[in-house]
């Protein structure tokens, strides 16, 4: 996913540079040319000559270095870079960068790159939530690093609190959100609905469906990669949380329907991927529970049509795609709901078709609009999830 980006990462003199070793090894995973500079504390803690194992470059820690190969290595290092991380980042180089200081390998990189950066902090708690910490940070936001918040537990100082290094697979979602796509979303609101709604019948029992949420958290994170502002509201998935996006988490398709009503005037792009139950019990049991199939019977009343009222409310230059799920007559049956609903573009799938559906990693839409129907070829949902943006970008204009 990284093929042919530099990222450049620096290492600082924390106990929790460890987890850069890590980080750097998931890098090249990802086909990224990583490049680690190192402060001479960081070294201290790990030697040079592990990133240099994981990584296939040289370590680079001082910017005297005659043997580096590089005429002006901290200049040639920033040229080359596509993103910046340092990670760990120590209260004293967060202080050097706010300030423009420059006296090592690190700060001097730092000073020179012009591509996006980003610190994340790690530290004892005091230390960060002291004072001049908060407005070195504020001062890096304002010279636009992104500043990634430390995780909260026991510290290797035996403080609890905040502080610590996030773990390397939320640095790597950093990097990735940072490289892995265009910006071409920047500035546009999508509001994006996933996952089962529960409708209760009782305390114990629910009403709902098998979808695990796949397709439209895979929407959201394709979109955040893209520079859009993104919101999630999510039934219950047992998906973690994409990075980049306001998450509303729901229940009921009521929670659902308030949750979009209060959101879509402020929304661009509305994407519609729930699968909400059609169905709810008009009252909830008691607490008793019982055992036979007739004690079942309890009267249902359909839930309200969100996408109909996306549909009826729809303001001028609002995009809005619906799914549809078909077992037989997609087209035509897709067809039809995109022109009731008002759609400007309705996913459709046959949930019938290998590869297809609920609770798998790959989909086959085809995507239906009033002037066009495209077959995609069998993808996995973030590969369908971008063809999907692609398409509404393009419809959009």
């Amino acid at each position: 996913m990284l093929r042919g980006k530099t990222v450049v990462l620096g290492v600082t003199g924390g106990i929790a540079c460890y987890k850069a070793a890590s980080l750097a090894s998931a890098l090249v995973k990802q086909h990224a040319n990583v490049q680690v500079i190192m402060t001479e504390n960081a070294t201290k803690f790990l030697s040079p000559m592990l990133f240099e194992e994981l990584t296939g470059n040289r370590t680079l820690t001082d910017t005297f270095d005659r043997n580096s190969g590089l005429r002006v290595s901290h200049i040639a290092v920033a040229e080359q870079a596509d993103f910046l991380l340092i990670a760990p980042a120590t209260a004293n180089i967060i202080s050097k960068l706010a300030h423009g200081l420059a006296d090592d390998m690190v700060s001097t990189t730092a000073l020179a790159c012009t591509c996006p950066k980003a610190v994340a902090p790690a530290m004892n708690t005091h230390m960060y939530e002291n004072p001049v910490t908060q407005d070195n940070l504020d001062i890096l936001r304002r010279y636009g690093w992104e500043v990634v918040e430390p995780a909260s537990g026991r510290l290797a100082c035996g403080a609890v609190g905040k502080g610590k290094l996030p773990e390397p697979e939320v640095l790597l979602e950093v990097c990735l959100h940072a490289l892995s796509h265009e910006k071409d979303m920047e500035g546009k609101r999508v509001l994006v609905t996933a996952g089962p709604t529960q409708e209760a019948l009782d305390p114990v029992r629910y009403l709902t469906n098998h979808s695990s949420g796949k397709m439209g958290y895979a929407i959201a994170k394709a979109a955040a990669a893209r520079g859009a502002d993104v919101t999630l509201v999510s039934g219950p998935t047992q998906l973690p949380v994409p990075g980049y996006v306001t998450f509303m988490p729901i229940r009921s398709a009521e929670d659902m329907y308030q949750a979009v009503v209060s959101r879509s005037e402020q929304s661009d792009i509305i994407i519609k991927a729930a699968a909400v139950a059609d169905y709810r019990p008009t009252q909830i049991a008691d607490n008793k529970i019982k055992k036979s199939d007739a004690d079942l019977s309890i009267p249902l009343e359909r839930t309200r049509d969100i996408l109909a009222y996306l549909g009826q409310h729809k303001r001028p230059g609002q995009f809005l795609c619906g799914f549809s799920m078909e077992t037989e007559h997609m087209v035509e049956n897709s067809r039809k709901k995109l022109e009731k609903k008002h759609l400007d573009l309705i996913a459709a799938n046959n949930v019938k078709e290998k590869g297809a559906g609920f609770a798998v990693d790959t989909n086959v839409l085809t995507l239906i609009s009033p002037t066009q129907c495209k077959e995609l070829p069998l993808l996995t949902k973030d590969d369908a999830a971008h063809a999907l943006l692609d398409t509404i970008l393009e419809l959009s204009k």
